[in-house]
Formats: C-alpha cells, structure tokens, sequence
C-alpha cells in the first residue's frame, strides 16, 4: 500500500488498532506515521490526534516523545485535581474508576496540570474501584499565570496564591514595582524539586490586597479572563448592522404572537416561544432562537474572539460577554416591538407530551411581549376564572401562557419519570455595593415561571441533537456521563455519616427517589451538595454519551448562541444541514473547540464561585474588625474529635466550630455515633445551633466560629443589608 496522500484524515481507531497490535513497542510520531504509511500534512493532523488522545486520557505519553497504552504499563494520564487538604484526585484520565493521589505522591504537579500516573497494586481488602497512584511526570502545565498577595521572609520575597488549592507559596527574584502586601500576577517559570518552592516572576502589579474594589480585577487576572474586545472586533460588531437587511428565503413569522419570559434585569433576550395548534388539534411549541451565525461568520475577528472566549462570565458585579453588546445587547437581543431574525424550532407533541414530529426554519420575528418571570408567575398563580391585574397581559395572553406551561410541565413530568435528577438547590445573588463590599443577599428562586422555560429550551436542544444525528451529522454534544463508581461509594459513605440509609446508588432509580425522599429533612441541602459533588461535570464533546442529569440520550446546546459558543457551532450546523451544504467542521475541529469550551466554562464557574467566597470572607472580616460579629443559623454537616464542620444558612459558607468553644469542661467525641457530647447536650449531624464567627484566614480560606451560649441575651435583632436577609435551605 502506498502512502496515504497529504491531508487525509487521520481516523482515531486506525491508530488505536495500531497500539493494540501484539508485540507493538513504544514509537515516536514519525514512526508512528511510517508504519501507519501517513505523509505530508496528513503527519500534522496525527502529531493533533496524538496529543488529544494524550490530553484524554486514552494513551500515554513517555520518555518523553514515544507513545502507547497506559494500560499494561499500569499508566494513567489525566487532569489533576488537588483539593485544598492537599490531596490529589486525577480526573479526564478515560478509566472506569478514579486515582487518588496522596499529598506526598503529588511531586511537584500544581492544580489542573496534565499529568502521567503511575498506578499502585490495589491495596488489600480495598474495593477495586479505589486505587492510588503517584505522578510521575508532567504532561502540560495547565496554567501561566497565578493571582497573589506578595509577602517576604526578610531574605527572599515570595507570592502566596489567591487559589487555596495551590499548596506552595512561589518564590520571586524581587518586587518589580509592587509593595509587601499587594496582590500581584506572577509568571510560573520553573519548578522540578518539590522540596523547594516553585518560581515565578511578577509581570503585573493589581493594587492592595485588603482593597476590596480589586477583587473582581484580581479574580479575572487569575483566570486570564478578558479585560475589553479588541479594536477589529468592536470594529467588525459595528458593521454588523447592515447583515439585518439581509432577510431572503427565511420565514416571516412577524405577524405570529411570540413573547419572551426573563430576569427583569435582563439586557439580552436570546430565547422567545410561541404556541399553536395544528390542523389535527396537536399543540405546536415553537422556541425561536437569535440567530447569531447570520452575524458572526466564521474566521471573522468576530468570531475567533467569540471562540477564543467561549462564553459570557457571570460575575457578581460584572459581565464579561461572549460578543460585543452592539450584537449581545442590539442586533441579536429579541427585544419586543422590532424585527429580529431567528433560528426556529417548531415541535409537535401529542397530549401527552410525546414529539411527534420537529422542524427547523431561518425566520424573521417581531416579538410581541416582553415578559418578567415575575410577571410570568403572576399569570400562572391567578385562579383561571379570575380576573388578575398583570401590566400589558390581556385574558388572551393569560391563556396562552397558562398552555404554555401545562405543556412544559407535562415535558417535565415525562422527564422525572425517566429518573431525571431533580436537585433544586436555593441559591442567593449577591449584591455588591460601590465600594466592592456585600450590600445585599436575595433570593434567587426557581419557581414554576422559570421551570417553563427550562423545559422549552431542554425541548428544543433535544430536538435539534436528534435532528443533527439522526442525519449523521458529527456535532457538539452536551455530555453528561454517569457518576463513576468509586464516587457512588464515597458518596454512599458520606450520606451515611448524616444518618441517610441511601441504599444502592448505583441504581440510578434509587439515586433519584433518595433526592426525592430527603427533599424536606434537616441536612437536605447538604445531602444534595454532596450528591452533586459525587456527578462528573457536563462537558462538550463530539462524541455522544446522552445526558445522565436530565435522562435524554440526544442533548446539544444550541439555546444560547449569545453567550455560549458550542451553540452558536451548532447553529452553523444545523443552517448548513438545512441548506444541504458541506457540514463546515471538521471532526479534529469539533474535538478542538469541545476540550476549549468545557476548559472556559470551568474556569468561568470557578471565577464566579472564587470572587462569591471572596466576598463573604471580606463581609465576615469586617465584622470582626469593627468587633461587631453577627449570629448566624447554621447546621452541623460533620463532626470529628476536634470539633464541628458547620454551615451557615445565610451565606452558604462552611467554618469550624473547635471543641474548646463548646464548653469550658470535658467534650466527649463519640465515634459510633459521630457525634461531640457535653453533659447531656449532643451535637451531631443535623443538629442546628447559633454561632458567631470569631477568625478569618483569607490564605487557606478558612473560617471559625464559636457557638452561641444558650443562657445569652435575646439574639440581636440583624436588620438591613446581607445579615437582614434570612431563607430556610429547604424547600418543598
């Protein structure tokens, strides 16, 4: 056979069939390539395909440039986590089971780095899902820079991160500008002995540490998050407004009632629905979507920025979006009163909510109502019968909405009776005022107006998977993939602590009707934190795995193209689907931007959480400083012999109550019964008690707190601001 001719796809299984060959021994990419016949550019595209298959975990990489199976050399590469204990978990590694890594077994890899793993013999009498291993090398560091506050020894200057999971201070060779006590970006230059501090260099300088308006600067640093849109972007976004005239061959659906349903502090409406019924009485949903691909062409400046960012980030006190605002907020916005061209999914269900038949159109809308959720929920809550006051909705509208949501809430029943896992957790907004501080705690609700919606698009986004495979179409999935069975026993474990007799997780039957049946008890909140933390993250991927969390088998986003690049990916595909043309991404192309978009949507997610941890650590602090603490509700989610893990009700931080603050006197540590006794008092999981917090560490991000004596005065009355806002974590 000759060789292949230059510029071929290289086909995945090629090279796995080639690994597996008995007697096949370690070989370099060009050798690779030899044997494979592989030529020209056709080598590139195996250098990519070797590196992926690296970067997931499916071979090894060693000595540095040859590559095989892991397996027989018992090799594992992967992601590695490092929690804020120290220890190491290895995710992404491909395996059927989780490596636990040891705190001394790390070397010198930092949080997140791309690492081999060196698995150790099972231990005796340990399950087979639990093994351990230690890193052995370093396969790619897994970030440039890191955010910290400057200190010195007296000798040498050193960065401690902002990032707790980050275990070692780094070492700088001087100050370059900045003053002890500032937070500073550093360059990790080197680090290969793990009994000595890593190095770095600082590149930038953000200011005092203690100064709270920098926060959100320094969190966006850590994450290389994007400061402003480059001058060819914002140029290309205003020329954008001329593509609106451009409305051939789509759809004219402007005479049609289409309403959209948002927060009221929404500038963006990226989703409108409509609802008919057809000829033989089936309700028709519709569910038009911004058409974000007319105005963002592929390899515009535009879209590589969109791309590079792959998605909007949600912090407390700032967005930074996807697109610029001309096209976020203008073009692309579906605001009411104004033509806006859309993406349209029409799906046809039965009575009782089975799809019968979808469809897809390029249109033209005019949105006829813009609705609050709140407004939305006024409908829904008014007696049908009744005559409600909602400002701009007539008894018509009321109707409509009202069907709507029956139908939405039929889609929702058919899920949960496929076991959908259904874990409602209340969440709160944090407000930050002026001077970077919390001001105000609210509740965020997920009340039936915001389930309505939630299954509109779930609909859609299911519709246009199935569409896109079904014509053999490769394309982004949104993957969620069952929970790995160690996890299900650790997790099994922890919910027994609380006193949970969970029974078979594994069933995933159980798993849901467990939620369903602690949804009200005392430690629900902490039951289904722990739960979620047992689940592998959603992810993108071109390869097809259904979607565990919402029990679909065909599941893409495709709802959101404003600030979610996969689905803007998915808009092109199904437009050129639609117009019978060549589908325009490759499938090394879709693996690419897939790996890319689960990384900056992890990196946004923990953004958001870093900043919010921030800001309750400085809120805390402050009380403390001005000697004015405040008393918190919080309940018991873990007892050991030193003290009380609680976590506070308000702000959803978790702290320590230490022993020697429970009573003056002999504190007995039960551990049948995971529980402190004092006298004939017991504090045990679930057990709910006041505190008040008495130690801020911002470094290790750790909190104390010191129980509320009984015989005390009557509880200070907390009014105003974040402590005059207090929710029960459970809800029915």
């Amino acid at each position: 056979m000759g060789k292949r001719r230059a510029g071929q796809q290289v086909e995945h299984e090629a090279v796995m069939e080639l690994f597996r060959k008995p007697g096949y021994t370690p070989m370099t990419a060009p050798e690779i390539a030899e044997a494979m016949k592989i030529g020209g550019a056709g080598r590139r595209a195996l250098a990519q395909l070797l590196q992926q298959m690296v970067a997931n975990g499916e071979i090894v990489m060693i000595r540095k440039t040859r590559y095989t199976l892991g397996a027989p050399a018992d090799l594992v590469t992967g992601r590695i986590e490092i929690k804020r204990s120290g220890a190491g978990y290895l995710t992404e590694s491909g395996q059927s089971f989780g490596v636990a890594i040891e705190r001394g077994e790390i070397g010198t890899a930092l949080p997140g780095d791309l690492v081999v793993v060196r698995l150790a013999p099972p231990r005796p009498g340990a399950p087979e899902w639990q093994r351990y291993g230690s890193v052995i090398r370093i396969v790619e560091r897994a970030k440039r820079v890191v955010v910290g506050t400057l200190r010195s020894t007296g000798r040498f200057l050193y960065v401690v991160p902002m990032d707790p999971s980050y275990q070692q201070d780094f070492y700088v060779p001087d100050a370059a500008g900045a003053q002890l006590e500032d937070r500073v970006v550093i360059q990790f230059t080197n680090w290969e002995n793990r009994h000595v501090n890593p190095e770095a260099e600082i590149i930038e300088v953000i200011g005092p540490a203690d100064n709270p308006s920098l926060d959100t600067l320094a969190v966006m640093r850590n994450y290389d998050l994007p400061l402003e849109f480059p001058g060819e972007v914002m140029a290309e976004a205003e020329r954008a407004a001329g593509r609106m005239e451009e409305t051939a061959r789509r759809l004219d659906l402007r005479k049609k009632f289409i309403f959209t349903v948002d927060p009221a502090t929404a500038r963006d409406f990226d989703d409108a629905l409509s609802l008919e019924r057809d000829e033989q009485g089936l309700r028709v949903l519709g569910v038009h979507i911004a058409d974000v691909c007319h105005f963002v062409r592929p390899g515009s400046a535009l879209d590589n920025e969109a791309a590079k960012r792959g998605n909007s980030v949600y912090l407390p006190d700032k967005v930074i979006p996807m697109l610029p605002e001309e096209l976020s907020n203008g073009l692309c916005s579906l605001k009411p009163g104004q033509d806006r061209l859309a993406f349209s999914v029409f799906m046809t269900f039965d009575e009782t909510g089975r799809l019968v038949s979808s469809r897809f159109e390029r249109s033209i809308i005019h949105s006829k109502l813009r609705l609050t959720y709140e407004q939305a929920l006024q409908v829904l809550q008014c007696p049908v019968g009744m005559r409600c006051k909602v400002d701009g909705v007539g008894e018509d509208v009321m109707s409509l909405i009202r069907a709507v949501c029956e139908l939405a809430m039929t889609l929702r029943q058919r899920r949960m009776q496929q076991y959908a896992l259904d874990i409602d957790l209340p969440e709160s907004q944090i407000v930050i005022g002026k001077d970077g501080m919390i001001e105000d705690i609210r509740p965020v609700v997920n009340d039936i107006s915001h389930q309505m919606i939630e299954e509109c698009m779930v609909a859609a986004n299911e519709a246009v998977d199935r569409e896109l495979s079904g014509r053999g179409i490769r394309l982004i999935h949104r993957l969620h993939e069952p929970p790995m069975e160690d996890k299900l026993e650790l997790l099994r474990e922890e919910l027994r602590d609380m006193g949970y007799q969970p029974g078979d997780l594994r069933q995933r039957s159980n798993l849901m009707q467990f939620v369903q049946r602690i949804r009200n008890t005392p430690l629900a909140h902490s039951a289904q934190m722990a739960i979620l933390r047992s689940m592998k993250r959603a992810i993108y991927s071109a390869r097809d795995g259904g979607h565990f969390g919402l029990a679909k088998k065909y599941y893409a986003h495709f709802t959101s193209p404003i600030r979610r690049y996969p689905d803007l990916v998915i808009h092109r595909l199904l437009a050129s689907a639609l117009e019978r043309r060549t589908t325009p991404y490759r499938l090394e192309e879709l693996d690419r931007l897939s790996l890319h978009c689960s990384d900056t949507e992890r990196s946004a997610e923990q953004a958001e959480r870093d900043l919010l941890e921030i800001k309750k650590y400085r809120f805390l602090a402050q009380q403390l400083e001005q000697a004015k603490p405040q008393e918190y509700e919080a309940v018991v989610v873990k007892v050991a012999n030193f003290g009380l893990f609680i976590e506070l009700d308000d702000l959803d931080v978790q702290g320590l109550v230490h022993v020697s603050t429970l009573s003056e006197h002999f504190v007995r540590f039960d551990p049948g019964a995971h529980a402190l006794r004092v006298g004939k008092e017991v504090f045990k999981v679930g057990t709910r008690l006041r505190v008040l917090p008495t130690r801020v560490d911002f470094d290790k991000r750790k909190i104390d707190f010191a129980p509320v004596r009984p015989k005390s005065a009557e509880v200070r009355k907390r009014g105003g601001g974040a402590a005059g806002h207090r929710r029960r974590r459970q809800r029915s």
